[in-house]
């Protein structure tokens, strides 16, 4: 499938998705007069310790110490504010990668290995980011705020991952509001400091000095006492300050420490303001963050730039996002305040500000954001065209976890009723490996019809259907070569899906034993992938024409088409792509025939760590690759692995009889798997896909019966896997299993 380039991006829309992440980099500035934090960071600078956590509620300026450390820290600082759409542990990675990046010299490919399609985020990229920070020449510290927005599991046992690589003489700082689960194992082995609640509550000293920022004169007794009450929070502090600056003292008698009573004392403190700016700070409370620009779309008038300045200058609860003073955000705690006064004194209006926002958004070349205020409004038609045209985008970008939460925030049902999208969500489930979803999901897609022309670029639904049908295969080669056929038909030259239509007819013919015919529809693949930017139909169409040649023993031409899928797969990191293990298991047996055993052996197990991704979803890519695999093996006197890469085929092959030639070149891999096994060479047995899976979590902390829950599968279950890989990797200890892995290839870059 052709993405790339099918929404062109112009000049101003570069430029936003640019701004946009620059504030995510952009540390904090301190406001001035805040209350000074000195001493919690020189006690953690100066530590011993790798980690630093800063656990506390919203309010208690967790944000703001971790800027004040910023502005006095002597070693290189890379600094991430985290939001609720980096819940996604690639996005996660390459945010962290990047912030990495921008102060350690050397490094630029870093933030490309984090990415890729359907990339391995805990067994490939998490390593490979610990690794970078082992490396580091020089000491540095990374700064992430708001990890409480992170909830996938997956991304904090990446992130557990990545920390451990942390070195000696560098630190990672994470604030959260929760409980970060990497500090107990770290606190069990005094490798972390712990700022917590009780540390970052202020005493009275910081009181009288928010009094003194705020123009309140109070005696220490007073200041005592309402710091007693509200436990020294913060933001209580402040508020009560503000309240009683206005209103002759009243802010003095209450606690904040009650959720109830921190509503009480912003609604207090809001009610200060004049309406106008109550009802700006409302109705922008929709936003996640602004620019004046934006709340002017939003609100409907002019006027944002000087609004959002003035507030900012009124020490109001608005963090500035960057440098220039162009993006802003809501204090956390007090969004949540103005989220809930807007629904009860405007419900109504809710849905027209997120459209407003989406509109916004999508002219100004973020149909991303879009999507998430579109899935806040009753627009549900215009959020469903939207998402089935950024599905493969986001997809091809990495972020399958998002394209997951958008179908899921859907619903199946509108899924099932929008056709097109309907088409994706079968391809990325066939292509990720996901059996049952992909074949319940080609179902619904064999029983829909759709009579306009789909929003993914395809040129009929009947097209995008036959394009499904055909690379599941479900029916034979006749019933794959129609449907190669219909696509082939209708999808024009300068249609991104014309190369997956020619492909798959490569494929059909391939199955029906016309090589040449296949050859020809390959190397056009390949022609009209290049023009359009494909990269994974690329891959396959290469690696086909490689094995085709080394059939019929024209191994230099064999060379260049493995160079060329290769240099695709390094490019655009598809190492744990499903097409690729077709690429690498031919890339061994050009090596095997070159003598270059290491080189071999390298390749073959690219392709076997890759292959769990290769299932019956795809059946002509996953027989083809193991065949190629079980010839390998066999030919380099492991006939274990080759008779157990048999034993897969044939479950294959089981649930798809019917694959044309490769019927054929199954049984005669066969035959030569059993001949070579009465020679009595053996070998190692491979790990299963199952033990492939579980693989990566021996790098983290999590017990095994943790690891089970992630895999949905029982604790014995996990235990019978972990002794089995034990066994096949010669260890007898979870450290030693991930070292002897990453030695392999199997584990890490």
């Amino acid at each position: 499938m052709a993405v790339e380039g099918l929404l062109p991006a112009d000049s101003g829309e570069i430029e936003l998705e640019r701004s946009l992440l620059e504030v995510k980099f952009s540390v904090p500035q301190p406001r001035p007069g805040m209350v000074s934090r000195a001493d919690m960071i020189d006690a953690a600078r100066t530590s011993d310790c790798r980690v630093v956590g800063v656990t506390a509620p919203a309010g208690y300026g967790k944000t703001t110490l971790l800027a004040q450390w910023a502005l006095v820290e002597d070693r290189r600082v890379a600094w991430v504010s985290l939001d609720r759409y980096d819940d996604d542990p690639a996005t996660l990675l390459t945010l962290l990668a990047s912030a990495y990046a921008r102060v350690s010299p050397g490094n630029g490919d870093l933030v490309a290995d984090m990415g890729g399609l359907c990339v391995d985020a805990l067994g490939r990229a998490a390593p490979r980011l610990a690794a970078a920070f082992m490396s580091s020449a020089d000491p540095f510290v990374l700064m992430v705020d708001d990890l409480q927005e992170l909830h996938a599991s997956a991304c904090y046992d990446a992130l557990g991952v990545a920390i451990s690589g942390i070195p000696q003489g560098s630190q990672w700082v994470g604030a959260s509001r929760f409980e970060q689960p990497h500090l107990p194992r770290l606190r069990a082995s005094g490798d972390a400091v712990e700022l917590e609640r009780d540390d970052l509550a202020l005493d009275v000293a910081g009181a009288e000095q928010v009094f003194s920022e705020a123009r309140l004169e109070v005696s220490h007794e007073v200041a005592a006492e309402v710091t007693g009450r509200t436990e020294g929070w913060p933001v209580g502090l402040y508020l009560a300050a503000i309240i009683a600056r206005s209103d002759r003292g009243k802010g003095l008698s209450v606690s904040g420490d009650d959720r109830y009573v921190a509503d009480y004392l912003y609604r207090e403190s809001l009610m200060l303001l004049p309406k106008k700016t109550q009802r700006f700070l409302q109705r922008t409370a929709v936003l996640d963050q602004m620019s004046a620009a934006l709340c002017d779309a939003v609100l409907g008038e002019s006027g944002g730039q000087a609004r959002l300045r003035a507030l900012e200058a009124a020490n109001s609860f608005l963090v500035p996002l960057d440098r220039h003073r162009e993006w802003y955000r809501y204090h956390a705690l007090y969004r949540e305040f103005l989220l809930g006064e807007l629904r009860r004194v405007e419900p109504d209006v809710v849905t027209k500000l997120h459209l407003r926002a989406a509109d916004w958004y999508q002219s100004n070349g973020s149909p991303v954001l879009a999507i998430e205020h579109l899935l806040h409004t009753t627009e549900q038609d215009r959020c469903i065209q939207l998402v089935t045209e950024q599905v493969l985008p986001t997809y091809m970008a990495g972020q399958l976890p998002t394209v997951q939460r958008w179908l899921a925030a859907l619903g199946d049902s509108a899924v099932e009723g929008y056709a097109p999208l309907a088409v994706l969500a079968g391809w990325i489930t066939a292509l990720t490996g996901q059996t049952a979803a992909a074949a319940r999901w080609a179902a619904v897609v064999d029983a829909a019809s759709f009579d306009l022309t789909p929003p993914d670029g395809s040129a009929s639904f009947g097209s995008a259907r036959a394009m499904l049908r055909a690379v599941m295969c479900a029916s034979g080669p006749e019933q794959m070569m129609a449907d190669a056929s219909v696509a082939m038909d209708q999808e024009p030259p300068w249609s991104p899906w014309r190369d997956t239509a020619l492909l798959m007819a490569g494929h059909a013919h391939l199955l029906a034993g016309d090589q040449d015919e296949a050859a020809a529809l390959f190397a056009e693949t390949i022609s009209v992938g290049a023009s359009l930017g494909s990269t994974d139909n690329l891959v396959d169409a290469a690696a086909e024409l490689a094995l085709l040649a080394m059939d019929h023993g024209r191994w230099a031409e064999a060379a260049k088409r493995v160079e060329q899928a290769l240099d695709v797969i390094e490019e655009h990191r598809l190492h744990d792509y499903a097409v690729s293990v077709l690429a690498f298991a031919v890339a061994g047996r050009l090596a095997v025939h070159r003598g270059d055993l290491a080189e071999a052996d390298r390749q073959l197990t690219r392709a076997m760590r890759a292959r769990p991704s290769c299932t019956v979803a795809l059946p002509f890519i996953a027989v083809r690759a193991r065949l190629q695999l079980a010839k390998g093996y066999s030919s380099r006197g492991n006939q274990a692995a080759a008779r157990h890469l048999v034993r897969e085929i044939d479950e294959l092959v089981l649930r798809r009889p019917a694959l044309g030639a490769l019927v054929d070149q199954v049984a005669e891999v066969r035959l030569m798997v059993a001949a070579n096994a009465q020679l009595g060479a053996t070998g190692a047995s491979p790990l299963t896909g199952a033990e492939l899976r579980l693989l990566p979590y021996l790098q983290t902390h999590l017990t095994i019966g943790q690891i089970g829950e992630r895999l949905f599968v029982s604790r014995n279950t996990v235990s019978s896997e972990v002794a089995s890989i034990y066994r096949k990797l010669g260890v007898s200890t979870r450290d030693n299993a991930v070292l002897q892995a990453t030695r392999i290839g199997l584990l890490g870059a």
